[in-house]
This record gives C-alpha cells, structure tokens and sequence, in this order.
C-alpha cells in the first residue's frame, strides 16, 4: 500500500552539481507523488582572484530564483528545503555566517604540492587509518591545508550545502555524510579526527558540530520566508552528499547489487553495514564515506564523464560542438578501440588539453595516437567509453572480493545513466545486470530523507532510518517528471 503523508504540504530539493544545479518540487496530486524540476541553471568554476574557483553569488542567485517559482506554484505551502551536493568543496565565514570569498573548486591545483607537503606531517597509512577515506587530493582537508600554506588566515568554514542551508536560515552543521569526504571524520567516532586537524595544523573549534543525515536544523528565514508558501518551512540537512542521496534513492533492499553513481566522477561499489578497511581496501584505495542509518557507501572514485566533457571543451575551442548524445550515437558505430586508456591517471584529472593528455598516456603505453581533430572525436568518445566500462569491470570485481558480496546487478544512476551505450559495454564488461536508475536520483534521495525524517522518526546519532528511506525512494522512484 503506498503511503500517504500526514501534511499534504509540498517539498522542495536542491541538488547542487559542478556542471548544473537544480531545484526540485515534490508536490501530492490526487494521492500521489509528483516531481517537477522547477529550475536549473548552468554552474561552473572559472579562473578567479587566484585560483579556480565557484561563482558563489551566481548559484545564490539561481538558487533563490526556483526557491521563488516553487513558492508560486506550490499554493499549498512548503513543507521543507533540504540540500545535497558535490562534497570536498567549502566557503570561508566572517563572525556572521558572510561567505568572505569564492570557494575554490576542488580541481584548482594549488592540493598537488599541499597533499606531499601533509603527508610529511603524517603518513597517508595512518590518515587511511583514522578516517578509512581514499586519499585523493581534492578532499576538504588538502584544500584547507594548502590554505594554512598560502598563509589564508583561519576562520569558519561550512561544505557548501550546509553553508547553503545555513544562509536559508538554519544552524550551522557538518553532515556526516559529507563529512567523512573532508577526510577528517574519525572512521569509528563519526566526529572530526583531533590527531588529523593537528596533523594539519588547523583548528577544531572552526568546523561545524557534525550531525546525522535528516537533522532539522532550522526554519526559514530571511526575504524568501515572507512568502506566503514559506510560512514554517522547516530546513532540513538530507545526505548532504549528493552520491549518498543518489545512492538512498535507489529502492533496493536486497544485498545483491552495487551502484555507480554516473556524471563528472563514477563512484563505483556497494552499500556495507561496516567499513572496509582492511590493508588491502587501504593499498587499492578503496573509501568508506558515510551513508543513510549508519551504514558505508564502500567505493572507489573512477574519472567519469568529466573525459568527455573536457574534450567537447577542446573541440569546441576550434569553433566545432559536440554534445554527448551525438559522441554516444557516433561511438557506438566504430569496432572496439585498441590501446584502451587508465582513466584514472593523475595528468587526466586535470582540466585543459584533454585529447592531447589522452594521447600523451596512449604514446607511454606504444600505442598509436589518435587525430585530435574534432573530425575524430567519436574514436575518441570510443576510447573512453570502452576504457570507463573495462575500469567498472575491475573495481567491481574488486568490491565484491572485499565486501563478500556476491553481484547480481549494478545500479547505474546519475546523468551517465542515460548512455545507453557505455550501460551495454558495462554489462559486456562486467557480466552483471545493468538496471537504469533516474538520473536525478540525487533529488529522489533528498526526498526520501526528508519524507523518512517528516512521516518517521530520526536516530540520534544514525539519523534518517535506513529501512524508512528505502521505503519512501520506492514510492518516489517513479514520481520524477520526464524521468
């Protein structure tokens, strides 16, 4: 039987992402859930004061705007706001809660010398022994390290969708399951690591109080809350992790299936009760970032569509425009590629010049490189696509070694999910069952918290109940517009 909510009022999710971000309205028509994207707007870093870095009053601004076309449309009040979005990111505070800055963007390399200068003060063995964490240099923590070393003096600090929730209004938080991608979460206290933030010479008393997913940390306020829809809208702290939302809104319950979690990154495992951190999960890099009731999103980060994405830029220099379904239409046609390439080299994690880094990689390994003519890109588009489903094959195969897990099927959500294409060379790649989630399950997540969290209750220190959010992504699942 579907479950009906007691206060018939609507929802609103943002999802923020480093390419678009979205605002969402969950409104009950006639009994029934109804998701309606209500506003996106591009998002993108840019070279700025120094470094790369986010147009923090662009995305306010935009975000402000489809708050505003919610509360027009939803005539019957709104119920909740809640916010999810890319990890690792963080704005600097003044005394008030001010943001003093544009944050950087986590590719800004200012982290490449910052990373080998910290692992000098502690080893990367122990900092995976702490937090469980995979040590990629865009985490929180190398980022406000190469801040200690370019001399940018201490203060707040909030991730960027508690900071959005924040300025809406609420309390200042850390959710966990954004947290734990700062690297600075104690993988077995769920709080920041002391032995880290001295590690790292920074200071405790800066960082938020960190606080299960589905907390309430406030109500609205401010010049949006005389709306007559924002009367008593309660502000809620979901997975403030998008990959953790996404991965909450799929409506699984069984312990057969992983996830890859598809757009700029791939995030590729599986759901674990307990961390995976076992030398050999620490030597493969694998991560335990936090997940809905307590449990792990045990997984590795693999360089997804930011290849493609990064190469359509390039071609798009020389006056010729792709886009990815033409790439996808195009690519499907060629045999398979020979000199298929590690997509997770460090020089591919780097924006600019990508079809010539792509080559660069191909030349080390002999092997012929391509035209780098944009004539050429579906070869290409090829070459990544087989290489990305030849690295899902392997980290899967490697998930199920460590968390015993015996796959059925993998759970593809996210934008990717919509590439057909690299969804049959996963399955040929893999041997497993290829199911197409919503490429919004980012937003389907953060209902599903909120509904669990409104309709339920919440665990003090677990939060949402894992068993609840299953329940509402199941009802939800379907309710995406055009999805």
């Amino acid at each position: 039987m579907t479950p009906v909510p007691s206060d018939r009022r609507a929802l609103v999710a943002v999802d923020l992402g480093a390419e678009s971000c979205r605002v969402s309205l969950l409104r009950w028509v006639e009994g029934k859930a109804a998701i309606t994207l209500v506003h996106r707007f591009a998002n993108a870093p840019r070279v700025s004061d120094g470094g790369l870095r986010w147009n923090l009053a662009m995305i306010e601004a935009g975000l402000d705007e489809g708050l505003r076309r919610c509360a027009s449309i939803a005539v019957e009040g709104i119920r909740s706001i809640a916010v999810d979005g890319w990890a690792v990111d963080y704005v600097r505070l003044d005394e008030t809660g001010r943001a003093l800055a544009d944050p950087f963007c986590y590719r800004d390399e200012r982290t490449v010398e910052a990373e080998k200068r910290l692992h000098e003060r502690i080893g990367a063995g122990r900092l995976r022994e702490l937090t469980g964490v995979q040590l990629l240099r865009i985490n929180t923590l190398y980022q406000l390290y190469a801040d200690r070393l370019l001399g940018v003096p201490e203060g707040f600090w909030l991730n960027l969708p508690e900071y959005i929730l924040s300025r809406l209004g609420g309390a200042r938080v850390a959710e966990y399951t954004n947290a734990t991608h700062t690297q600075m979460v104690d993988l077995n206290r769920r709080e920041w690591s002391g032995e880290v933030f001295d590690a790292a010479r920074l200071d405790i008393v800066y960082a938020a109080k960190v606080v299960p997913p589905g907390t309430v940390v406030g109500r609205l306020s401010g010049p949006l809350a005389a709306l007559a829809a924002f009367r008593d809208t309660e502000l809620i702290a979901p997975a403030c992790h998008d990959t953790a939302s996404a991965i909450a809104g799929i409506p699984e319950t069984d312990d057969d299936w992983a996830y890859i979690s598809s757009g700029t990154w791939s995030l590729v495992g599986a759901l674990s009760e307990q961390p995976q951190s076992g030398a050999m999960a620490a030597e493969e890099n694998f991560t335990n970032l936090g997940a809905v009731g307590g449990r792990f999103c045990f997984h590795k980060n693999v360089n997804g569509m930011w290849l493609i994405r990064q190469c359509i830029d390039a071609w798009a220099e020389d006056g010729c425009v792709w886009t990815v379904p033409e790439l996808v239409d195009a690519a499907k046609t060629l045999e398979k590629p020979d000199g298929l390439i590690d997509v997770d080299e460090a020089d591919l994690l780097l924006a600019g010049r990508m079809p010539q880094r792509i080559n660069a990689q191909r030349l080390r390994m002999g092997v012929e490189p391509l035209d780098e003519g944009a004539g050429n890109a579906p070869a290409f588009a090829s070459v990544i696509f087989h290489s990305l489903a030849a690295r899902y094959a392997e980290v899967l195969d490697r998930v199920a070694s460590h968390t015993g897990k015996k796959l059925k099927r993998v759970v593809v959500v996210g934008g990717g999910s919509r590439n057909k294409f690299l969804n049959r060379l996963t399955r040929e790649a893999t041997g497993l069952e290829v199911v197409q989630g919503a490429a919004e399950n980012s937003t389907v997540g953060n209902f599903a918290v909120q509904m669990a969290v409104l309709e339920g209750s919440r665990d003090a220190v677990m939060g949402a109940c894992a068993a609840e959010v299953s329940r509402w992504a199941a009802v939800l699942a379907e309710a995406m517009e055009g999805n």
